[in-house]
């Protein structure tokens, strides 16, 4: 167990949740986000999928997908080609 040498950095902190404004504030971003870029987000997430398909590095894929996709458009792009992990019970 890591314990800091200033007491007050082992104090128990108070989980702080957003509020439902600020979750919708969020929403509508990413949702106005993938639309401005609809049209060029499918052909970069196409292009993503090819390079990892290519068993290629996807990193510089990625620095060019980042500008037009969200996390989640990504991710799921990413679970499409190489599946998605699931730990064994």
């Amino acid at each position: 167990t890591f314990l800091a040498d200033n007491p007050d950095a082992n104090s128990v902190l108070e989980l702080v949740r957003s509020t439902d404004e600020s979750k919708n504030n969020q929403i509508n971003s990413v949702n106005s986000y993938q639309k401005l870029h609809q049209k060029k987000s499918a052909d970069a997430l196409q292009k993503l999928r090819d390079v990892a398909c290519s068993g290629e590095n996807i990193f510089e894929e990625l620095l060019y997908t980042t500008r037009y996709c969200s996390l989640g458009q990504i991710s799921h792009a990413l679970y499409q080609v190489g599946g998605e992990y699931r730990r064994n019970m």
